[in-house]
């Protein structure tokens, strides 16, 4: 399957907040991701479909439940291969614009 590059980008995005803290709500990782609370949705269904995310139920208190998403071994390695490919993309946009100049 071809990802495009704004899917690549927004589950780079999705990846890395789940990696800093994985009892995040999903309302509070979009709000830091800058997506609609919809959309972090999606995005977190089709990474688990691709084996990229497991989603935990625990018990924060005695009236509500809330989830853990854990990045499996396949989204450790994904969300490195992604932060390679931003790294990459951020010095070639440095380094046209440093032309420009």
């Amino acid at each position: 399957m071809i990802m495009k590059i704004s899917d690549n980008e927004n589950s780079f995005k999705v990846l890395r907040e789940i990696k800093k803290n994985p009892k995040k709500s999903q309302r509070d990782i979009a709000y830091s991701t800058g997506f609609s609370l919809g959309k972090l949705n999606y995005l977190i269904n089709e990474l688990k479909a691709k084996g990229l995310v497991k989603i935990e139920n625990f018990k924060s208190n005695k009236n509500k439940i809330g989830y853990m998403y854990i990045l499996t071994p396949k989204g450790i390695k994904a969300k490195t291969k992604l932060t390679v490919n931003f790294m990459k993309k951020k010095i070639n946009e440095y380094e046209e614009l440093k032309k420009e100049i």
